[in-house]
């Protein structure tokens, strides 16, 4: 996964689970695309100081994710509906019951997760 993507993911998940000052400082690191001087000057600390606790986040956010995937879940899950809202067109078109016994085998997997 792209780095950007993959702390958006983490943030968008655990972020409540951060400090206000790490969020504040995360946010403008990775969705105001702020530098690290930027953000030492704005913060008055220096930009050591923000570089480690940018790395320090991305580990707390990513020992999160370790420890309740939610994000993997999430992602099952959304590959699983596609599959589903597949399985429904092509019920339609055809009426063919195999289908429906599919989707029924896939919503039980998602109850599962």
């Amino acid at each position: 996964m792209e780095k950007i993507v993959e702390q958006t993911l983490l943030y968008d998940f655990y972020g409540e689970l951060l400090t206000d000052h790490q969020k504040e400082i995360y946010e403008d690191a990775v969705f105001n695309d702020l530098s690290l001087s930027e953000i030492a000057d704005e913060q008055g600390i220096s930009r050591q100081g923000v570089h480690d606790l940018i790395k320090r986040c991305d580990r707390t956010l990513g020992g999160y994710e370790r420890k309740l995937q939610l994000i993997h879940k999430f992602q099952q899950t959304r590959e699983l509906v596609a599959e589903i809202h597949k399985l429904t067109k092509q019920f339609k078109e055809t009426g063919d019951e195999a289908f429906i016994d599919r989707i029924g085998e896939i919503s039980s997997d998602i109850i599962k997760l």
